[in-house]
């Protein structure tokens, strides 16, 4: 039995509501609040960036697991918004809870699915018993281009997770992937900004990878939605993931506990894991949790 022994999230206490970005560009406010149930994105601080908020909620984790960081086996950073192009991030994390020297460790970009791809690897490395823990981290800092829609979503926060076989406060039962390449979603190198295929990041790209996975992970588990608690879908803004839930036939409440990001605005690759954090929060022993990424 493999599972998260520790996680902890972290969100910058700096907000911006959608009336003020719109403001700015002369955009209708309703549309975003009431069309995607936006209504403020977290901001990071000048001295806050993906490394500091994997720390912060790295440290959280940690204080739930109440293991020795030393125990730690391999570090792994999900993001799109590295603050460094060479210079993994997860070197200096890893330094900052005191896991060196002894240690795997890696970045991942993923767009937005970063994150789970890192909390995935680190479950292999702990079943395979080639680690005791492993530490994975989705964070991200605010990225969207001056009057694009993706300014008022894109916020940030990071979600930090610790695998392990004792003590666990969840026991991850089943995985699956589904990929093709849809490129929906990209930046080239020297960018500053990623750029978006607008609707077609809609449908086909999102909805029919979460479909098709959710479907594929219900088949694998020989579950149905009424066996789980709680559902947490990648959420890009708030009408995504409650569309997609009814598609996969998950109700309403189900949802709407991990519906954690929307409010605060798409941490990217922490999206669905900060979701899930939120879950863990308030989840009973014996609730089965149901979540899917998606990038």
């Amino acid at each position: 039995m493999v599972g998260i022994v520790g996680y902890g999230a972290y969100i910058p206490r700096n907000r911006i509501k959608v009336e003020e970005i719109a403001k700015i560009w002369g955009h209708d406010a309703p549309s975003y609040k009431k069309g995607l149930m936006l209504e403020e994105k977290a901001v990071p601080s000048p001295d806050q960036d993906t490394i500091t908020m994997s720390v912060e909620a790295t440290h959280y984790a940690l204080q739930r697991s109440g293991i020795d960081p030393k125990k730690i086996g391999a570090v792994y950073v999900g993001s799109e918004s590295h603050p460094y192009a060479v210079k993994p991030s997860g070197t200096v994390l890893a330094e900052a809870v005191n896991a060196t020297p002894e240690i795997h460790c890696a970045d991942f970009e993923f767009a937005c699915k970063a994150g789970s791809e890192a909390m995935f690897v680190c479950l292999g490395l702990v079943q395979g018993g080639m680690i005791e823990y492993g530490l994975a981290v989705g964070a991200d800092t605010s990225q969207g281009a001056p009057g694009d829609a993706l300014e008022y979503s894109t916020a940030a926060g990071a979600a930090a997770f610790i695998f392990g076989k004792d003590n666990i406060l969840a026991e991850v039962e089943h995985t699956y992937a589904f990929m093709t390449d849809t490129p929906d979603f990209w930046r080239r190198e020297y960018e500053h900004y990623p750029r978006h295929a607008a609707r077609f990041t809609g449908e086909p790209a999102y909805f029919k990878h979460i479909v098709g996975c959710g479907k594929g992970l219900l088949e694998k588990s020989g579950m149905k939605p009424s066996d789980f608690a709680f559902a947490v879908f990648h959420q890009p803004n708030g009408k995504f993931p409650m569309r997609v839930g009814k598609m996969l036939g998950f109700d309403k409440k189900q949802i709407e506990t991990g519906w954690l990001c929307p409010k605060l605005g798409n941490t990217y690759s922490g999206s669905s894991p900060m979701g899930l954090t939120a879950i863990l929060d308030v989840a009973k022993p014996g609730d089965r949790i149901f979540m899917v990424s998606y990038g």
